[in-house]
């Protein structure tokens, strides 16, 4: 295994093992080892995954689906205080219009960004976060110009972000949460319970007219992959119907989710599960919603999710298929139904909690230091325009003309 050392702090140590004892862990102790092969630290970095505040999106199987997909190397920075990982930043490198970034892997398809830090990892303070960063500085600036670690939430799950003094900007984006109850009826308690039950009765019966639905959950895995099939193309088809560009479209991204299917589930724990609404009846076999969900511990994320309305729109699939997977995430004991980035009506239907999230931007080299400001603007000028309905309608408009039609796939419409 490569690996490249960067000390900083008047306490750093030379190599692991003299501290193992110690159970509060300072910054100001951390070595910085630059790694390049995932499966040389995978037990370290599944253990420190394990710890509720750090998010699925730096786990292992989905930075290694996503890289693996990109046939990309991953810049793995690991600190070691008393002799144990206790910080990993898996990054990618891309080159964005000359500029080497170092990244997530993910890109825009993570919802939530952390990092993966032990739970003794004690909070930081301002001296040692500028050696942090100079450290990061030295470590990586011969692999890249700036570093880019965005949607990260200062505050999740009621602790502060050990990185948040180092946040440059708010990101354009906020996330939405639903915090979840044992007891479903006191979680949807939280909203408009009445008009909540009433939307829910009026689904089934319209569906019941036609015979009947059922919520499936794909668990053989020829039929997790053909239903990801159909979700490409239900929402390719969704997104032209609005002149939208489809982000699923490209191979490398269908391979991406692919690969995350075949991650072996653990109890309920999954980088991706599928859900739909199955119609009976005359009906039989029509997929007429379809949703991707993520879980880690007791945080459910919907990843994504597609309609159908070629029949019986008026129905609601995908507002049914929440209330179902919602339903049973109560049941199984999550804490927080995730919608994820990206403020959509539905979204603040559904959810009680609007979380708010942060870049760290930080330049390694004279083209990063002219990038940054560049990118601050550019953030600024998005969250400027989504916060305003009208600015936000005329840019629809625009991407709606530049976006080319997309071709009829010929998957069907059953699985």
């Amino acid at each position: 295994m490569q690996q490249r050392k960067v000390q900083y702090g008047e306490q750093a140590i030379e190599t692991p093992g003299e501290r193992a004892g110690d159970t509060a862990m300072r910054f100001s102790e951390l070595t910085l080892v630059i790694s390049r092969d995932p499966r040389s630290v995978e037990a370290e970095w599944r253990r420190l995954e394990g710890f509720t505040k750090n998010s699925l999106h730096q786990g292992f199987d989905w930075c290694l689906a996503w890289t693996e997909a990109h046939e990309s190397a991953l810049t793995i920075v690991q600190g070691i205080a008393g002799g144990r990982v206790v910080l990993i930043l898996p990054l990618e490198i891309v080159q964005e219009n000359g500029i080497r970034i170092a990244r997530f892997p993910g890109d825009r398809f993570n919802n939530i960004n952390t990092g993966l830090f032990d739970d003794g990892l004690a909070a930081p303070n301002t001296e040692d976060l500028r050696n942090f960063a100079f450290a990061l500085r030295i470590a990586l600036r011969n692999e890249a110009d700036l570093i880019v670690l965005d949607n990260i939430p200062l505050m999740w799950r009621d602790r502060q972000h050990p990185l948040s003094g180092l946040a440059t900007i708010e990101n354009q984006n906020h996330s939405f949460q639903l915090p979840l109850f044992a007891n479903f009826e006191a979680t949807i308690a939280q909203l408009s319970a009445k008009s909540r039950r009433k939307k829910f009765r009026s689904s089934t019966r319209k569906l019941e007219a036609i015979g009947g639905y059922e919520h499936v959950i794909a668990t053989e895995q020829s039929e997790k992959h053909a239903l990801l099939d159909l979700f490409f193309h239900q929402k390719g088809a969704r997104l032209a119907m609005f002149g939208l560009p489809d982000v699923f479209s490209a191979p490398v991204i269908r391979d991406f989710f692919h690969r995350l299917l075949d991650v072996p589930v653990d109890g309920f724990d999954t980088p991706l599960a599928l859900h739909a609404i199955r119609l009976c009846g005359e009906h039989e076999g029509h997929i007429c919603a379809i949703a991707g969900l993520s879980r880690k511990g007791d945080h459910v994320i919907c990843q994504f999710g597609s309609i159908d309305e070629s029949i019986c729109p008026e129905a609601s699939p995908g507002e049914l298929l929440f209330w179902l997977m919602i339903e049973l995430s109560c049941r199984e004991g999550a804490s927080i139904f995730d919608f994820g980035v990206g403020d959509q009506p539905y979204k603040r239907n559904w959810c009680t909690q609007e979380t708010v999230q942060h870049d760290i931007l930080l330049p390694l080299t004279w083209k990063g230091t002219f990038m940054r400001p560049l990118r601050v603007v550019v953030t600024r000028a998005k969250a400027m325009i989504k916060r305003n309905p009208h600015l936000y309608a005329i840019v629809q408009r625009w991407r709606s003309n530049r976006c080319q039609k997309a071709p009829e796939s010929p998957i069907s419409s059953t699985a």
